[in-house]
């Protein structure tokens, strides 16, 4: 795989290497990664609990989009960095509005952050690599 080409390239890289990693630590270690965004581990769940379940898709999401993100760096896929500010930007709302909400606890307000800070940094980017 070729290094990316662009300031953008990069931010889209980085987070791909980081939804492949943390997809990978929650199908392999699934209590690591509730416990480090802040949800409760019981030591047994209830019958109709489909946390692991809910997990084990959510983490293999995160894993696919690790792969897609690289592929777009790959290719240098410009549309697709655009595309992901958009819709970054969008689940920093959802994910912010969860934790004001008490639907989510507020460490998961690190995952709202990470996908507001790393739109910025791709839009930055793309305003960047356009100047050049």
């Amino acid at each position: 795989m070729r290094l990316p080409r662009s300031i953008a390239g990069w931010t889209i890289a980085v987070f791909g290497v980081l939804a492949l990693i943390m997809g990978g630590v929650g199908l392999l270690w699934p209590e690591t990664m509730l416990s480090s965004l802040g949800f409760e581990v019981p030591a047994t769940r209830a019958p109709g609990d489909h946390t692991g379940t809910f997990l084990m898709a959510s983490s293999m999401a995160s894993f696919n989009m690790g792969v897609y993100y690289l592929l777009a760096t790959a290719t240098e896929w410009r549309a697709f960095y655009r595309f992901t500010v958009v819709f970054r930007l969008v689940t920093f709302t959802v994910f912010s509005i969860a934790v004001l909400a008490d639907i989510a606890p507020g460490r998961f307000f690190g995952v709202a952050a990470w996908e507001g800070v790393g739109a910025l940094a791709t839009a930055v980017g793309l305003w960047w690599d356009a100047r050049r």
